[in-house]
């Protein structure tokens, strides 16, 4: 643990009677001023963590350390953390100042002082003027911003976000995204972000935990989880992918699709099975004969910016393919793509593996 470090997870679990873990045996570090982002599907575990960091509930197993202190009994309203909710959770009978300076009222505070900070918290969410504006007069991305006020205007050293854009329409999810951003870095307080879309976690993070069955599958940069899977869950939840078999012959030679090819991975066993990612927007159209793969054009759609073109090998396989030129369904025709675009992974290789596989690598045993 660092001087950096806020929140801590040690070997956490949670679990509900005799069914099986929400949360098994999780570890891992936040670090302060930083913007998280638990990524998953629906029962992965990601509101779980949420819920105890907030303290809504307790670990059944292991340890919270929250600045180097335990905190695994520590009640909610004891903790430097703030939480926005998916409905918001704003009281319709008040109005948008009194929404913010609820916490604060509670906490006793002089009149003078509440009405500065609470103020101060609207200014920073760009709703100066409406303190007097009733809550079922907003629109949701206005009552999303109060919810954000009123969790800054307590100065929490983190605020926690369970999927608070979800019942945004696309164009204002997208703003509130920009905005949500902005806002972190401004303050520079620690945001932990709940969502289960791909796209937002990318957009938004220094971080991402992907989370799978209760366990964290990889964390990492958005780059790093993008381009560098560690198995095919995460390549398949992190946006679109081409995910086949293959054999890596050796360092940087790997095989799929009954060609050889060279690659930019090492580390596996000669000969060792394997699956191999191509990201559609790696992959690009040629004439069949100048293609590293021949394919045979199976459906098209047009998609703004882009065409998402699916074709199919000799071999059965599907390759998506994301390409500003149009294609012809039914027609045969060459994708061409570079060595840094194949990325190869383990079958079911976990990030603790992984990063040991890695550096056995680095040291020089490559592996084996």
């Amino acid at each position: 643990m660092t001087d950096k470090t806020i929140i801590r997870f040690q070997q956490v679990t949670k679990q509900y009677d005799n069914d099986p873990a929400v949360l098994d045996n999780v570890s891992f570090e936040i670090e302060r001023g930083k913007f998280y982002t638990l990524l998953g599907p629906s029962g992965c575990g990601k509101t779980t963590i949420l819920r105890l960091i907030a303290g809504f509930i307790e670990p059944s197993d292991g340890n919270i350390y929250f600045n180097g202190k335990k905190v695994n009994q520590l009640p909610a309203n004891k903790r430097q953390v703030n939480t926005v909710f998916q409905d918001y959770a704003l009281f319709p009978h008040l109005n948008v100042f009194e929404n913010v300076a609820f916490g604060l009222r509670i906490k006793k505070m002089k009149s003078n002082i509440v009405e500065q900070k609470v103020k101060e918290a609207l200014r920073f969410v760009n709703l100066e003027g409406y303190e007097n504006r009733e809550i079922r007069e907003m629109s949701g991305g206005q009552r999303q911003r109060v919810a954000i006020a009123r969790a800054i205007v307590n100065e929490p050293e983190v605020i926690l976000l369970d999927e608070p854009l979800s019942a945004l329409d696309l164009k204002l999810r997208t703003e509130m995204q920009y905005e949500l951003r902005e806002l972190q870095r401004n303050l520079g307080i620690t945001f932990i972000f709940v969502t289960h879309d791909q796209e937002e976690a990318l957009a938004m993070s220094d971080e991402i935990f992907v989370l799978n069955n209760g366990k964290i599958e990889q964390s990492g940069n958005p780059n790093d989880i993008y381009d560098e899977p560690i198995n095919r869950f995460v390549a398949d939840f992190i946006g679109e992918s081409n995910i086949v078999s293959g054999t890596m012959l050796e360092d940087y030679v790997v095989k799929f699709t009954g060609k050889t090819f060279e690659c930019v991975d090492g580390g596996f066993h000669p000969n060792e099975d394997v699956e191999i990612v191509i990201r559609p927007e790696d992959l690009e159209i040629t004439k069949p004969q100048d293609g590293k793969l021949q394919v045979k054009v199976d459906s098209q759609l047009f998609r703004g910016v882009h065409y998402e073109i699916s074709c199919y090998d000799n071999d059965g396989n599907e390759w998506l393919v994301h390409s500003t030129k149009k294609a012809t369904v039914g027609e045969n025709i060459g994708l061409h793509f570079e060595s840094e675009a194949i990325h190869v992974m383990r079958y079911d290789e976990t990030e603790e593996d992984f990063d040991k596989r890695l550096e056995a690598y680095e040291e020089g045993s490559h592996g084996n």
